[in-house]
């Protein structure tokens, strides 16, 4: 391609402005500030009492401070107040109609002494700290008088509390001409200024992010057309919830490809997507048209829906994630079994902690709980038998076991329950904290050796659709770029085997798109 053209040099020269307002941005901010500003910021906040914290002693006291009972809940507060402009800041700036300049308060916990330090090229501040000047302090009150700042200087206050917690809030408050007072931060040794801004940070890095994009894709973008076979219209793609982040992932690339298209991804189920695709299908064929509506399923649909035609996508992996107050990193396929059988009802049996085995399963529409009975379990999951996945509400059950809606309310389920197990797929599940993955008979689900592997918990992914789509519909185009096109790239980015591949054609089964 030929780049020097009008659209690229406005490209280039967008970006080569962006980089030089960012760096202007940059240097304004720390060298041309239009107010001044006081910045203050906690650079200590420790217990020194005796008393317990959390179940436990928080430090050893020893001589003076173990001798007065009432510092039992005492902490040490070390505040830094310093002039982080690059002006001068004169007593008469600060705006107070009060005898001090500044308020800093200790939210929840009450004074009871202070003492403040200066750098040693700065002890002449020490003359402005006196009660003649402001200085004093009642409660959680501290009030600080109007001291002279030049550019960088700063002082310390040490403030003995009780009363309250390490952590509650400090804040200072003050008034300053052309200026303000706020919160800062440092990454620095104690006398290095703090950081510019926040807002100048953000301003900068999404500036320059923005313009360098901009430049590289009107750059080295290749001047082809959308790809062969895009379709425009609307379509609504359903069914399987662990392949959804998959959908949505397709979907937006398929738009993006192809202008005019607009696909919504609306997944409630595996079998609750087949059902529903059957009965749009239906609705339509009374009138002589087809349906803008594609279902996922995880594995083969169910048999009753003689008009669905099936279309192998890829093979899916699915694991089985446990709470992580289980420390079982891996499970026997028989352990399993025996696990949804209700033979092994506590962790401890399978060399886990003292914790009873929640099954936290999904619905009877759900495909992932389809693979798992007959890829895993070679047979249905033991009735539900608890509401809220804690408590055995059949009390002839043998397993404490609920049923949920979708892969997410899974995962989040058993993330908070210690000693739930559920199934998900492992992108979502390595995804969300708080629980891990077990592998089977020391197989983990993984694609890089999917092929090469025994691990049972796998299925092929459908997408169906009802009947023979239109050729020239966008369900067709968007099923096409899904099994046989682009969006086979992105099905593998999405942690999925493509059947397209050689390895998925065999382990695809040398099925084919109807």
């Amino acid at each position: 391609m030929e780049w020097l053209n009008a659209e690229n040099a406005i490209a280039v020269g967008t970006a080569v402005l962006g980089l030089v307002a960012s760096v202007a941005v940059v240097w304004y901010e720390r060298r041309i500030p239009r107010r001044r500003r006081i910045g203050f910021r906690v650079q200590m906040d420790t217990p020194i009492g005796s008393q317990a914290r959390n179940g436990r002693r928080t430090n050893v006291r020893l001589g003076l401070f173990s001798d007065f009972s009432d510092l039992s809940d005492a902490t040490l507060v070390l505040l830094r107040i310093e002039n982080d402009g690059v002006q001068s800041i004169a007593s008469d700036d600060y705006t107070s109609r009060e005898l001090h300049g500044l308020t800093a308060v200790f939210t929840g916990r009450t004074i009871r002494g202070i003492a403040v330090t200066q750098p040693s090229e700065a002890t002449h501040l020490m003359g402005h700290f006196t009660p003649a000047a402001g200085l004093r302090y009642e409660g959680d009150t501290l009030h600080l008088p109007k001291v002279p700042l030049n550019k960088g200087q700063h002082f310390k206050v040490l403030a003995l509390l009780t009363g309250g917690t390490v952590g509650d809030e400090v804040e200072v408050t003050g008034g300053i001409r052309d200026g303000e007072v706020k919160r800062n931060q440092s990454t620095t040794v104690d006398d290095t200024l703090p950081l510019f801004s926040r807002p100048a940070r953000l301003i900068t890095v999404l500036f320059t992010v923005c313009v360098i994009t901009l430049a590289s894709i009107i750059v080295l973008r290749s001047d082809v057309s959308p790809p062969i076979g895009c379709a425009a219209g609307t379509l609504t793609v359903t069914g399987s919830t662990a392949f959804g982040p998959a959908a949505e992932r397709l979907a937006e690339s398929y738009e993006n490809a192809c202008p005019g298209s607009d696909i919504t991804v609306d997944e409630h189920g595996s079998t609750a997507g087949i059902r529903e695709l059957d009965a749009a299908g239906a609705k339509a064929a009374s009138s002589g048209s087809s349906p803008p509506l594609i279902a996922f399923s995880d594995g083969p649909k169910p048999n009753g829906y003689p008009e669905l035609r099936e279309n192998p996508v890829a093979v899916s992996l699915f694991t089985l994630v446990v709470n992580d107050r289980v420390t079982v990193r891996d499970l026997s396929l028989a352990e399993v079994r025996k696990i949804y059988q209700g033979q092994i009802r506590n962790w401890k049996d399978v060399g886990g902690p003292n914790l009873p085995i929640l099954l936290v399963s999904r619905d009877a529409n759900s495909g992932t709980r389809e693979v798992f009975q007959r890829q895993v379990l070679q047979r249905n999951e033991p009735a539900n038998s608890s509401r809220d996945c804690r408590t055995k509400d059949d009390l002839d059950s043998t397993v404490i076991r609920c049923e949920l809606d979708s892969t997410t309310q899974v995962l989040s389920t058993v993330a908070r329950l210690p000693g739930s197990i559920g199934y998900s797929e492992p992108r979502a599940a390595s995804a969300t904290h708080g629980l891990h993955s077990l592998s089977i008979d020391g197989q983990a689900a993984s694609i890089e050796t999917l092929d090469t592997s025994g691990y049972p918990y796998r299925e092929i992914e459908y997408a169906y659709t009802y009947g023979r789509p239109p050729a020239d519909s966008l369900a067709a185009s968007f099923v096409n770029y899904v099994t046989r096109g682009a969006g086979q790239d992105v099905v593998r980015d999405q942690g999925h085997f493509p059947c397209l591949s050689p390895e998925g054609l065999r382990l695809c089964g040398g099925q084919r798109s109807a």
